[in-house]
């Protein structure tokens, strides 16, 4: 989407550089309601939009953005996190209304929404923070002071989790063919980067067997190289509508959609040479526990594309 010049941020370069850093990105991020967020204005200038540019948008595209994506604080939330703000009030105070939260999810969808290059890099380089947040959080005494004894748990258990998956990813990196990886509930951004990769090795083909398809599959799917063509079966009741697959190929050509009951499982069929099983929506992958499983048997590809030339629904006219 082309954006007027009027709408952005005259930021020099030495200024961007020192925005980008993860070190200033962390000084960013807070804890409210439990939860890891991050204000509408410090957001706008990271993706260098005016804030009521950057929540006009939002509001444009309000069905992507439910309660736990994006909330307005209460006063006495904002009176309380004032107090934290250790950088001048300039920028952050005058404001009329009580400001928005984004959290980790509500970030990852803001790049299909804002639909720029820099606001692609900006919200991976904030996904990447939480992640050393998370970490950072689990080591933090100062945060168990300000949980309550059920944060404490979870915080513990979240410890626990990282300590495995650091083994886990380790492990993978090592061992690409890997025929089988897991991944446990609020590990977004690790799924995320997994997805990205397997779309991005394609060379020639993408199809995707997924029931439950949105902006958020069309996001994973916008990796791929150039000249890779894509094709989706699911369902006709699915969440994709046509103005965002003709969006979508605007940029990303060619994406085409099918229609198909048959399959209740989740497959990414790579160049129709490589295939996996994925236990989850692409849309919610890292939300709950799902594994992704490296499907050897070339029989079992060739069963599954014929099947689905097969069974395709025609198109409604």
């Amino acid at each position: 989407m082309a954006k007027d010049n009027s709408e952005l941020i005259d930021v020099n370069s030495d200024v961007k550089d020192r925005v980008m850093e993860v070190s200033h990105i962390q000084s960013l991020i807070y804890v409210i309601r439990g939860k890891q967020v991050m204000l509408d204005s410090d957001l706008a200038i990271l993706y260098q939009v005016e804030t009521k540019t950057f929540n006009q948008a939002v509001k444009r595209n309000i069905e992507r953005f439910p309660e736990n994506f994006r909330f307005q604080l209460k006063k006495e939330e904002y009176d309380s996190l004032r107090s934290q703000f250790v950088t001048s009030k300039e920028g952050r105070g005058g404001r009329r209304y009580l400001p928005y939260v984004f959290t980790e999810q509500g970030i990852a969808m803001l790049s299909a929404v804002l639909r720029s290059d820099i606001a692609i890099q900006v919200s991976i380089r904030i996904m990447e923070t939480f992640v050393e947040m998370r970490k950072y959080m689990a080591n933090t005494s100062l945060l168990y002071d300000r949980m309550n004894a059920i944060e404490e748990r979870q915080i513990t258990y979240q410890n626990e989790t990282n300590e495995k998956f650091d083994k886990v990813f380790a492990y993978i990196s090592d061992h690409e063919e890997s025929q089988q990886k897991i991944f446990f509930d609020g590990q977004i951004y690790d799924a995320f980067s997994l997805l990205i990769d397997l779309v991005a090795s394609a060379t020639k083909s993408l199809v995707l067997v997924d029931n439950y398809v949105d902006v958020g599959t069309l996001n994973i799917l916008s990796k791929k190289k150039e000249n890779v063509s894509v094709t989706i079966y699911t369902v006709r009741k699915t969440r994709l509508s046509e103005k965002d697959i003709e969006t979508f190929n605007q940029q990303y050509p060619k994406l085409e959609v099918n229609y198909t009951g048959v399959f209740h499982d989740r497959f990414l069929i790579i160049d129709d040479k490589k295939a996996y099983h994925i236990g989850a929506s692409l849309k919610d992958a890292g939300k709950k526990c799902f594994a992704i499983s490296l499907l050897n048997d070339s029989g079992v590809i060739y069963d599954i594309l014929q099947r689905l030339d097969i069974e395709t629904e025609e198109n409604e006219s």
